[in-house]
């Protein structure tokens, strides 16, 4: 069965009565054949859900991967009402194929980096009671490598965290203690709705945030290492990005003359004024090493074919990455990058470019 066909099933089962369970982002992406929310695969779901008068909740975008979404009936729009006085009419809401009600098309309206995309921030948490012994709490950090324990009596009710910081500090001054309740400190927590940035200082300054959900539960705990992690999978792509276009940039130099990098300009885009090298697109890179002719005034002993078509491949990885997706490069696509980045570098320290 299609996605399409999937959708089409969903929308008459909800229109008679029934609710489908929820589903995972991931599962939902896999109808279309994803694995990652890119620009191209969330415009083609989004035309699917409209097509078939749905929307989910969350939205499928904003999410994260592994949490479930579950579908419903696409809202009406509100009739617009007339200005008193005015004599104009109401504008109707549109209609949305295949519902025969007045419906919004629906478009991705939160940017923001929210913290519950983490996956730390949909963990479920490991937690010791205010009646744990210290000897409990410390086996569970020591076999789990934490730094901290929430202490907890139920899924939704936070007492305060003990840390090794929480213990020394106790056990420093003098003042001991056999439970978990005599050696922790007040806890941190933030919504799961936060931006990713404000929980920065938080964590900053107490090594973890507890990111507590809509329903008041507490869904995850996210620390400094998990800041770490985030940021990278952010950064690295655009820093690969970057050495390998400046890279690029010093193995043309100053090979072709100002008429050979403008003959290599986008026809469609032939306005655009080109003064050097760094005036050309990665797509012009390739336009203008693809020809045998320029590729021989590099005098670089390498395989033009192969290079062009990795370059290529590096051109498409970097329009994915500069459409802000939400979900991290795939581990071959960040493999690639830092492999054609090394190939660059290697040539450059043998001293061929």
């Amino acid at each position: 069965m299609s996605a399409a066909e999937r959708l089409e099933e969903i929308g008459t089962h909800l229109r008679n009565g029934r609710v489908p369970p929820p589903i995972s982002v991931r599962e939902f992406l896999s109808w279309f054949g994803a694995y990652r929310r890119g620009y191209w695969i969330v415009e083609r779901i989004r035309e699917a859900l409209k097509n078939a008068g749905l929307e989910t909740e969350p939205d499928f975008e904003s999410a994260y991967i592994d949490s479930p979404i579950q579908f419903t009936v696409l809202k009406p729009i509100p009739p617009t009402a007339s200005v008193a006085g005015s004599g104009a009419a109401a504008v109707p809401a549109p209609i949305v194929a295949g519902t025969g009600t007045s419906a919004a098309s629906p478009s991705y309206a939160d940017p923001t980096s929210r913290i519950s995309k983490l996956a730390a921030a949909n963990r479920p948490v490991v937690s010791v009671t205010p009646d744990s012994t210290l000897k409990e709490a410390i086996t569970l950090m020591l076999s789990n490598d934490f730094s901290q324990l929430p202490v907890m009596t139920n899924e939704r009710d936070v007492k305060g965290v003990i840390s090794w910081a929480s213990i020394g500090s106790r056990l420093g001054l003098g003042k001991h203690g056999a439970v978990v309740r005599e050696l922790m400190d007040e806890h941190h927590e933030i919504r799961d709705d936060a931006s990713l940035f404000s929980a920065i200082p938080i964590v900053v300054q107490s090594q973890y945030v507890l990111v507590r959900g809509g329903d008041q539960r507490i869904t995850g705990i996210v620390t400094a290492s998990d800041l770490s992690l985030q940021f990278q999978q952010l950064s690295e792509p655009f820093l690969l990005l970057g050495e390998i276009e400046n890279h690029i940039r010093r193995l043309i130099g100053d090979h072709f003359a100002v008429a050979e990098l403008s003959a290599a300009r986008d026809p469609s885009d032939s306005d655009r004024p080109i003064n050097g090298v760094a005036d050309l697109t990665f797509g012009e890179y390739i336009r203008l090493l693809e020809n045998g002719d320029r590729w021989d005034k590099l005098n670089v002993a390498a395989d033009r074919k192969t290079f062009v078509a990795q370059l290529d491949r590096v051109r498409e990885i970097r329009n994915d990455v500069m459409h802000f997706d939400p979900d991290p490069l795939p581990d071959s696509d960040l493999d690639a990058l830092r492999r054609f980045a090394q190939f660059l570098q290697r040539l450059q320290t043998i001293g061929v470019t």
